[in-house]
């Protein structure tokens, strides 16, 4: 008789935590000791998204790097968002759209500037013919542990880059979304257990939650499904770039019930059923990888 395969979960990644580390501003994968996995070696499409025009923003590293190589062994073209920087990161992830045999349009623009969102939706309908998917999926992440602290200038950035820019891409998108389309979001768990260290961090991604769920009710009659995903502690260059507290690392991820990080890899399969005609039904949700820890609204 044939045997199941079975993979424990608790062991399927280090569960030893990772080393002290730091990068400039912006954080890179390549230089992340170790290196996420991203699906780069084990993602095996399955023609779920074959000829979908997608956006995903953030996409050069961790759970948008994720995304972009799954969406594209599974059919689909990549209009690749990333910050100006991570042009090394990016190139890397287009490396490997290209190689599923699809097509990698590369934008790098700073969600900061007002007229980024309307410049990337044009350029990704020009250079794919078109949009039917978006993965909303870049953030900034700065720690600080006392809001006397915390500059008023870091705030108005988190917020223009992880929640004002989704309104303003969804805004510029919307003319070009035929129904069938998707959106998926990236809140976290932060949203509804906060770390006090990420106390704007977490607010953005509650108003995220908050967002996802509204605008799938405006958009149910367009025949648009939104959704979103709550990742929890995952392995991803956002922690490197004064994303935890510097003591944080050897510690990260171990307190879930899995007692280890999650990895990108973990969270593409998510996505890519959000994205697909098999979440036919599915809107208005939230999904939560968080290696255990409860999500609410």
């Amino acid at each position: 008789m044939t045997e199941p395969t079975l993979k424990d979960p608790r062991t399927l990644y280090r569960q030893d935590g990772f080393k002290k580390q730091d990068q400039d501003t912006p954080a890179l994968e390549e230089d992340m000791m170790p290196k996420p996995d991203c699906g780069e070696e084990s993602y095996q499409g399955n023609h779920k998204l074959e000829n979908r025009r997608v956006l995903i923003t953030g996409g050069d590293s961790g759970i948008g790097r994720a995304a972009a190589i799954a969406f594209a062994r599974e059919g689909a073209d990549i209009a690749l968002h990333y910050l100006p920087g991570e042009d090394k990161d990016a190139k890397e992830v287009a490396a490997y759209i290209e190689k599923a045999g699809r097509k990698a349009v590369l934008l790098s623009y700073d969600l900061r500037d007002e007229s980024a969102p309307q410049e990337i939706i044009d350029r990704t309908v020009k250079e794919l013919g078109g949009i039917d998917t978006m993965v909303l999926n870049a953030a900034q992440q700065i720690s600080h542990p006392d809001i006397t602290e915390l500059p008023m200038a870091q705030v108005k950035d988190t917020f223009m880059v992880n929640i004002i820019s989704m309104f303003a891409l969804v805004q510029a998108a919307e003319p070009h979304l035929p129904a069938g389309s998707s959106i998926i979001t990236t809140t976290s768990v932060q949203a509804f257990n906060p770390s006090p260290h990420l106390l704007d961090y977490a607010t953005t991604k509650s108003a995220i939650a908050n967002f996802t769920i509204g605008l799938a009710k405006q958009f149910s009659e367009k025949g648009i499904r939104v959704n979103g995903v709550a990742p929890g502690p995952i392995w991803t260059a956002l922690q490197l770039d004064q994303g935890q507290p510097k003591d944080a690392l050897p510690e990260f991820g171990q307190d879930s019930l899995m007692q280890r990080a999650g990895q990108p890899a973990e969270l593409a399969p998510v996505y890519v059923f959000l994205a697909s005609n098999d979440a036919s039904y599915v809107t208005a949700q939230i999904y939560g990888v968080t290696g255990g820890e409860a999500i609410n609204l």
